[in-house]
């Protein structure tokens, strides 16, 4: 099991494709509206049906204003390195430091060379690219005097003058393969990014124990070089195969490769708008859910080896390792939202979200007060903080939901005025039509409604039976809690069946709005009830 612990990492890798300009920006801010990391371009500078990779990252990056861009990857042998540096660093001043810089030691040689570049044997390079990775870090590298002097085999750099510095730490990911790649990936760079379709099975296991061995000679932590992967796939009804199945095989599937294989970051290829849509709606937050639930397993198991110093900063430590070069590696991941919820040992200190009482609607989907309440905590029982860690979770995964619903409504009154605010909304929303404002804000709604109901058939299919089988006691509670869920799962057609007349009329925004609030007084109302009833429990039956 390689499970590095980086932040999870969602993201697009789009067709470059030159005879649809408008699609191809498209995608890039659909990528962002929909709330993925990153999105990426293939660079194939001989390919005249390719928008060059370089320009069409500028003019998305000016498109955008929170996703995170990079090429996938960059073809080295037609992009001289000194000035290459410099278009990378400008454009992440640019964009605000948004810019990742992957790397390739090049591929299609004659189409290369037909374009003026040289042939390289496999070696050759490899060879070819440290040098490239050593001129570009010391062109960023503005705090060292003098000037960028590199005298290598195939690049020459003789006094170049250093900068601009980019914005941010500019991480450095290369797509590799063969053995002395992946060495090269483990000595130098801050992420390794293979394609799953040419990999064989066991690819992955393998590529990461030479990454790690060559890090560790270099003096790095294994845990300083991000693990991505370019994945590709179909969403059907059924399981066909791998990745071809509905979104809770792929949650399954993907949430596997983070956590036996340490992949951090999947690059979903295609250029359909839908499943950029089920990837960022339904599959991304489950992914980063179930990921997080067995982390929080292991946590007891981390803290002992901390506490021995038996693995350090490479396992425990998130953000600080390797002297920043660790830190390098994560800029393009999401914040982590801050949790109310206290993990301290001693007394139970996880507090569940109380009910403000406050309702927007005046239908009501249920009677409060005939809620079954599960037994009473043990007043002398003390708790570790591993114990208590999976109750702050879900408290942590329910402000999530909290703070999106609230995001919603912001949407609403917005589009309702007619006046959007970038910051709040979504950055591009300001540049749309009204009629565009209601599609987005549709868009935005129904990813929504899919990530409560994901979250809701995880607890249903794993979480609850496991409460009610440690402790029967529990088993009303549970019940109540999976009808509510059934409840809620009307509420959020209704949500549905109101976004679908609202999209077709500017007459639907009070039946959106009433359809909104009613899943807000019921949602709030849930979630607390859920917390009071649960965070308890998870602590003294020990389930993450």
């Amino acid at each position: 099991m390689s499970d590095y612990g980086h932040d999870l990492v969602f993201g697009s890798f789009v067709t470059p494709g030159a005879g649809d300009p408008d699609r191809t920006v498209g995608l890039a801010v659909l990528t962002e509206q929909v709330g993925l990391d990153l999105v990426t371009f293939q660079d194939h500078p001989y390919q005249p049906a390719f928008l060059d990779t370089w320009t069409l990252l500028s003019f998305a990056a000016a498109r955008t204003n929170r996703v995170h861009l990079a090429a996938n990857v960059t073809n080295l042998p037609l992009r001289p390195p000194a000035v290459l540096a410099r278009s990378v660093a400008s454009l992440d001043l640019l964009s605000d430091g948004r810019i990742t810089l992957g790397l390739g030691a090049g591929a299609f040689w004659e189409a290369i060379e037909a374009m003026g570049g040289r042939r390289l044997t496999p070696g050759e390079g490899v060879r070819a690219l440290e040098e490239a990775i050593e001129i570009i870090r010391q062109m960023w590298d503005t705090e060292t005097r003098g000037g960028v002097r590199v005298d290598g085999e195939f690049y020459r750099v003789v006094g170049a003058k250093r900068g601009p510095a980019p914005a941010h730490p500019v991480p450095l990911w290369l797509g590799a393969y063969k053995p002395r790649m992946l060495q090269l990936t483990g000595r130098r760079a801050d992420g390794w990014l293979p394609t799953l379709g040419y990999l064989q099975p066991g690819d992955l296991t393998k590529g990461n124990a030479i990454i790690d061995d060559a890090a560790q000679e270099a003096g790095r932590s294994p845990r300083d070089v991000r693990r991505l992967l370019n994945i590709a796939g179909q969403f059907s009804a059924v399981g066909r195969g791998p990745l071809n199945g509905p979104a809770e095989q792929w949650v399954q599937e993907l949430a596997e490769l983070a956590l036996d294989e340490g992949v951090s970051a999947f690059i979903l290829a295609g250029d359909d708008p839908d499943d950029l849509r089920r990837f960022a709606g339904e599959v991304a937050p489950a992914v980063r859910e179930l990921v997080a639930a067995e982390r929080d397993s292991g946590t007891a198991e981390r803290a002992q080896s901390a506490a021995e110093g038996d693995r350090g900063a490479a396992v425990g430590d998130r953000g600080a390792a390797a002297g920043g070069r660790g830190a390098a590696a994560e800029p393009v991941a999401p914040a982590v939202r801050p949790s109310r919820a206290t993990v301290t040992g001693g007394a139970f200190a996880v507090v569940p979200t109380p009910d403000d009482g406050v309702r927007r609607s005046d239908q009501q989907v249920w009677d409060e007060s005939t809620r079954p309440t599960g037994p009473a905590p043990d007043q002398d029982r003390t708790y570790t903080p591993q114990e208590q860690a999976t109750g702050a979770h879900l408290v942590q995964i329910h402000d999530g939901l909290r703070a999106e619903l609230a995001q919603i409504h912001d949407l609403i009154e917005q589009v309702a005025a007619g006046e959007i605010d970038a910051g709040a909304a979504r950055s591009h929303i300001n540049t749309m039509t009204m009629r565009q404002n209601r599609w987005t804000l549709g868009v935005y709604c129904e990813s929504y409604c899919r990530i409560v109901t994901t979250h809701h058939t995880i607890e249903d299919q794993s979480f609850f039976p496991r409460l009610r089988a440690r402790d029967p006691r529990l088993g009303p509670v549970v019940d109540r809690l999976e009808q509510e869920h059934h409840v809620i799962h009307d509420v959020l057609e209704g949500v549905d069946r109101a976004l679908v007349a609202y999209v077709g009329s500017p007459d639907g925004l009070a039946d959106l709005r009433a359809a909104v609030d009613l899943l807000t007084d019921a949602l709030l109302s849930h979630l607390s009830y859920e917390e009071r009833e649960l965070v308890e429990p998870l602590a003294r039956l020990g389930i993450a």
